[in-house]
């Protein structure tokens, strides 16, 4: 079994996590996640109000008894504001979740170290997913538990320092004292493994976990990304400055098209808009809204179980790390 800074501070069997995806990380697939021996995630902005957001956490625990991360996104938003922001922060406080993944701008800047200290004093463990070693360093001074290195390679958001996965793991983990998670282009035993070469201490994943029987997604979805290669993602919002990873589709194209023209961001938001989004997933149309999945979509090869999956990818790792050591003796 593969134990590691992870394993021992959440107390779970195996070092993955599933990041935070809006629409997706609700309670069947955070609770499926948990309940099979990894951290599931639940998306703090699918929900507008306290009491859903609450009544989504005990949703979670009705599943499984195993902890769980809740993702907390501080950035620029139409629907969710700062208020909403500090909602979510003091709910995961009052209910003890296990842990809070941040992205975006950090507790201390978004909403300044009384947001710190209110974790800290319910024991919710912080991470703070960078792209950047400065950003560590930072997260690491502020009193975080844990970073999340996400690499260009990501779907979702990656920073524009645009550093892959393969230098930004180790440059981390070299830096700051504290568990360090790889983010981008993992998706099976191999990544895993290499992550822990790397230095880190476990992964998170948001595209392997789209395709899983529990995903809350259309299927047509998943047998898409099953399809699709490595190659089938791309970079856009680099000139509205919140550069995004996503699967390569019309919409996508319409986008960057938009933004080679000069567009604003007023003009990309009835393509890029997060209801659009959701309505791309319930319907598995891939070509009316950006999903933001990353690269390692090239790895993933046949839809399975949470269960399946996670089981599979440890065993390979296992191996993998196994034979790694009889070479080096």
């Amino acid at each position: 079994m593969i134990k590691t800074a992870i394993t021992e501070m959440f107390g779970v069997k195996y070092p993955i996590i599933c990041g935070a995806m809006m629409w997706l990380s609700i309670p069947p697939l955070a609770g499926a996640i948990s309940k099979a021996g990894g951290l599931g995630n639940l998306t703090a902005g699918n929900y507008e109000t306290e009491q859903e957001f609450r009544n989504a956490i005990k949703e979670v625990r009705k599943i499984t008894d195993k902890p769980f991360m809740v993702g907390i996104t501080i950035l620029p938003s139409l629907r969710i504001t700062p208020e909403h922001h500090a909602m979510y922060v003091k709910v995961c406080a009052e209910e003890r979740v296990a842990g809070v993944e941040i992205s975006g701008a950090p507790l201390d800047k978004g909403l300044g170290m009384d947001a710190v200290e209110m974790l800290k004093k319910a024991n919710v463990k912080m991470f703070q997913k960078v792209g950047a070693v400065r950003h560590a360093v930072h997260a690491e001074k502020v009193g975080y538990d844990g970073i999340y290195a996400a690499g260009i390679e990501e779907g979702g958001h990656p920073l524009s320092d645009d550093v892959s996965t393969m230098v930004l793991t180790p440059r981390i983990a070299e830096t700051v004292n504290i568990p360090v998670v790889t983010v981008g282009g993992v998706a099976d035993g191999r990544g895993l493994a290499a992550a822990i070469v790397l230095g880190a201490h476990g992964v998170m994943m948001g595209s392997r976990f789209v395709s899983t029987k529990e995903c809350p997604c259309h299927d047509n979805i998943k047998e898409e990304l099953v399809r699709r290669q490595e190659m089938d993602t791309t970079i856009f919002g680099r000139s509205i400055g919140l550069q995004g990873r996503a699967l390569m589709s019309d919409v996508i194209r319409d986008v960057i098209a938009i933004e080679e023209k000069g567009g604003k961001l007023e003009d990309l938001i009835p393509l890029i808009s997060g209801l659009r989004i959701k309505q791309a997933w319930e319907t598995g149309d891939v070509n009316y809204a950006p999903l933001m999945v990353g690269q390692s979509i090239g790895l993933i090869k046949k839809v399975l179980s949470v269960k399946e999956m996670m089981e599979s990818m440890v065993k390979d790792a296992e191996d993998i790390l196994a034979a790694r050591n009889k070479m080096v003796c």
